[in-house]
């Protein structure tokens, strides 16, 4: 079938065959489709939608475009985490050393910040001399030596997802669940995992902004995952303020290292709980214990030991890293930043946060990019002092700006203040940080 009428078939409203989306996902990957041929089928796709079929093809199609990852030297189970993105998280870097400790391997694919969301890679890169582009030998190295390894995704893997993103960008079909699902499991499933679980944000600060539309991104994820064979859950999470105290790619590896140092503070409890639950999740799809509640019993364990620290010192010195920063991680911060406090203007209580509107004015001061090849600065950031429900009198600091020079001040302030609805009652919205488990094996 011919490139146009596989286009017609799907624009009439049909569901493709697998040769077809084979065909397709080939040529667009080797150029055997035109750009605006390959733009026209996922607008098609975008607008009439995929069939679980349909949808379990293209994931698979995507899979078979590059290579995948075997670990069946390796004697442990094999799993990892997907986050959808969001602001201040950076569970990741709590949860690989966690679940590493518990005897899981952790092949962790990460991606690069855009936007107001950060990104795994971005964080790691401010600790000095961190090497996130490792070659599969290096990362399969890394993995035997401490049980988990933090990368880039390589060009031998899902390549048809790189080109295919790129094209859905710029056509403005990237809010399609089969087309994330496809993009977001072919990726993973490279990794060659036993267990995957999906941290599915909602919110403000998230790509799937009402809790409906992340339910159903959550489904789908978890269903294609059973289709390959991975056992796979997904936790909903909440994204209506950023998580946990600190917004910025150094900062929030000063929170993490602090958390797995066991000195966390109250601000930041919420980035530790989910980091937690995530982990345990895991453990318990990987049968380390029988229940999620005696993974979670491991896992503080393995933060009350020392376990899960040892294992990030060890992988931060395998992958180049200055490992010093596990016991000093004041090391990460920048004394030279100027230090700006955002204060509330009334009194009362705060009801809502725009956690994305934080994320870009952190992303407006340098540290996050617009386009991908924008430079980041590591140290700039922002620190959450007041979180919703909280009563605050005016005056009181809402949160703290670090940035480099004093013309940034005055305009991010106004949008800072902005981000925060005050009112004179607490409102009775769902608080939850965990809003709901989507799926088991």
């Amino acid at each position: 079938m011919s490139q146009q009428e596989i286009i017609r078939k799907k624009r009439d409203g049909a569901d493709l065959t697998a040769p077809e989306i084979n065909a397709f996902v080939s040529g667009a990957t080797n150029g055997a489709w035109a750009d605006y041929q390959t733009s026209a089928l996922l607008m098609a796709m975008f607008i009439n939608g995929l069939s679980l079929e349909e949808q379990n093809a293209l994931t698979r199609a995507m899979l078979a475009s590059g290579d995948q990852l075997d670990f069946s030297d390796i004697d442990a189970p094999v799993a990892d985490k997907h986050s959808t993105g969001g602001v201040g998280d950076k569970t990741s870097l709590i949860i690989a050393p966690l679940v590493a400790a518990c005897g899981v391997s952790v092949p962790m694919i990460s991606g690069r910040g855009l936007g107001h969301t950060g990104g795994t890679l971005d964080k790691l890169e401010s600790i000095k001399g961190y090497n996130v582009n490792l070659t599969t030998k290096e990362f399969k190295r890394t993995i035997k030596n401490c049980g988990f390894a933090m990368s880039g995704q390589t060009a031998e893997i899902a390549p048809a997802d790189k080109k295919l993103y790129a094209l859905r960008d710029a056509t403005a079909t990237v809010e399609s669940v089969p087309l994330i699902v496809a993009s977001i499991m072919s990726k993973k499933l490279a990794e060659g995992l036993d267990a995957l679980v999906l941290d599915v944000k909602t919110g403000s600060g998230a790509f799937m902004q009402q809790f409906g539309d992340a339910k159903k991104l959550a489904e789908a994820l978890v269903e294609t995952g059973k289709a390959f064979g991975v056992r796979c859950e997904a936790v909903i999470s909440d994204m209506n303020q950023p998580l946990g105290k600190y917004v910025g790619n150094a900062s929030e590896v000063y929170e993490c290292v602090k958390i797995l140092r066991g000195e966390a503070d109250d601000a930041m409890q919420p980035t530790l709980e989910l980091a937690a639950e995530l982990a345990a999740r895991i453990l318990t799809l990987c049968g380390v214990a029988d229940s999620v509640q005696g993974s979670k019993f491991k896992v503080q364990s393995s933060l009350d030991s020392g376990a899960a620290l040892d294992k990030f010192r060890q992988n931060i010195e395998l992958q180049g890293g200055d490992p010093a920063v596990c016991d000093q991680p004041e090391n990460l911060l920048d004394a030279s930043l100027i230090r700006a406090e955002i204060k509330a203007e009334t009194s009362g209580f705060v009801t809502e946060i725009n956690a994305s509107a934080i994320g870009e004015c952190v992303s407006r001061i340098g540290g996050g990019r617009i386009k991908i090849e924008d430079q980041i600065d590591f140290a700039v950031g922002y620190r959450c002092e007041k979180k919703i429900g909280d009563e605050i009198r005016r005056g009181d600091a809402l949160g703290v700006l670090y940035c480099r020079r004093e013309n940034q001040i005055d305009p991010i302030r106004e949008k800072l203040t902005a981000a925060y609805k005050i009112s004179s009652e607490r409102n009775a919205n769902d608080a939850r940080l965990i809003k709901e488990i989507v799926g088991s094996f």
